[in-house]
């Protein structure tokens, strides 16, 4: 009886020391952001792909564009980029897509930019195929954006056996990179109405990471008022990110309920001009607060994301952009936001 007690307690031991192991503790997790310094960048993608699959299929992977865009973001001050990839690109062409976010890796690290990486999506076109990618509809905000994973697949647990595979395999491969920031591992759960029906999705996710366990921290983003996605993602966080495009007084009033539960903070979507959420107002904000500030948007491309969402096919470009700070050519959309953002980062005095 003595040595089935002794052996029960171990196994409980050993239960409880992995429970507590697969989340940063709170103290690593301010230790590792005390590193980084102050973050700030943008989502990226190139000007010359529609969306996830474009950028990184072989056959449209620019890196032509890539390093010029990049080199961009670092001559104004950016350090991180936050970047999407896509299941269907490692389903078809596993070994080339780690090849490719290698050569990304390259690239960024050359202009001292860490970039995060996020695996799902539950925004916008609901069934994305392999190959090429659509046309954009001129006027229309990002009407190429595909989800990850497919809806058909986010819809039928039986075929997530490839999904788990797909992010073993990426963390598995670049759990020790020490160009990479951190994860995101699933964007915006429950939009496109997914509502609740993203929450098992969300929860594997999670434990597919943990079982990797990669040296990078781990998140999923805060974005919307469900109390039961807003509890799993805050509690299960190495650090804490959030969307928030509502004016400078909505973000700092979240910025400190957030920032009470004494993990880092990153703000990994921001900026709409037409919404109030602007550099001017915005940015000082987050500094003043030493959170990581990532907008939406860098070049006007083929994402549309000048554009405001719900904008109409055929709509002119507007004189106040929604998204986005440069223009193909390198010229800003709006000079002073381009000096504002270099003062705040350091490049200028």
């Amino acid at each position: 009886m003595k040595k089935i007690f002794i052996l029960w307690v171990a196994m409980c031991s050993t239960l409880f020391a992995t429970s507590q192991s697969k989340i940063w503790s709170a103290e690593k997790a301010n230790a590792w952001y005390k590193q980084q310094g102050w973050l700030v960048g943008c989502n990226f993608l190139p000007s010359s792909a529609i969306n996830q699959l474009e950028m990184w299929e072989s056959q449209s992977f620019d890196t032509a564009t890539i390093n010029r865009e990049l080199g961009w973001a670092e001559g104004i001050g950016f350090n991180t980029l936050r970047v999407f990839l896509h299941n269907l690109v490692w389903e078809n062409d596993a070994e080339g897509f780690k090849k490719r976010i290698n050569t990304f890796l390259g690239i960024a690290s050359r202009h001292h930019i860490k970039p995060l990486f996020v695996f799902f999506d539950d925004c916008w076109n609901p069934e994305p195929k392999y190959g090429k990618q659509p046309e954009p509809k001129p006027g229309v905000h990002n009407s190429g954006w595909m989800r990850s994973p497919n809806m058909s697949i986010h819809n039928d647990p039986g075929k997530w056996a490839v999904l788990e595979k797909y992010v073993k395999d990426i963390l598995a491969t670049f759990k020790n990179d020490d160009r990479i920031l951190l994860w995101d591992l699933y964007n915006e759960p429950g939009n496109s109405d997914y509502n609740a029906s993203s929450m098992p999705l969300l929860k594997d996710i999670f434990q597919w990471a943990w079982d990797i366990r990669p040296s990078q921290p781990l998140t999923a983003g805060v974005w919307y008022g469900n109390k039961d996605f807003n509890e799993f993602q805050l509690n299960n966080s190495d650090v804490i990110t959030f969307h928030n495009y509502n004016n400078a007084d909505d973000l700092e009033k979240q910025i400190k309920e957030l920032q009470k539960y004494g993990r880092p903070v990153i703000c990994t979507e921001y900026m709409a001009r037409t919404h109030g959420s602007t550099f001017e107002k915005n940015l000082p904000v987050l500094k003043q607060y030493n959170v990581g500030a990532i907008n939406w948007g860098f070049v006007s491309g083929k994402s549309n994301t000048i554009f405001p969402w719900g904008s109409k096919e055929g709509s002119p470009e507007p004189t106040t952009w929604f998204h986005d700070i440069f223009r193909k050519d390198g010229t800003p959309f709006d000079e002073k936001e381009v000096v504002l953002i270099r003062k705040l980062t350091g490049k200028i005095n």
